[in-house]
């Protein structure tokens, strides 16, 4: 499994807001994809799939804050 994590954001931003999951659970993603638009206090930005896979896993839903380093969802990496 492959973890998709919040990744640092810059100098003083701790944490997001989920905005938008643009695939859902037991959906194939391509590495690259865009997987979620996330926001924060200044700007929108869609976080990309570290892998090819199926996405079986959401950890948090739209509206719900996240923190630097948080796992959103789990992607099952084909073989």
């Amino acid at each position: 499994m492959v973890k998709v994590i919040l990744p640092e954001l810059g100098e003083g931003i701790k944490s997001a807001t989920v905005s938008y999951w643009f695939f859902k659970e037991g959906d194939r993603v391509n590495e690259k994809d865009d997987l979620v638009e996330l926001t924060t206090d200044k700007t929108a930005f869609n976080l990309p799939s570290p892998s090819t896979g199926v996405l079986t896993e959401i950890f948090f839903r739209e509206g719900d804050p996240v923190n630097i380093a948080d796992v959103l969802a789990l992607i099952d990496e084909e073989k």
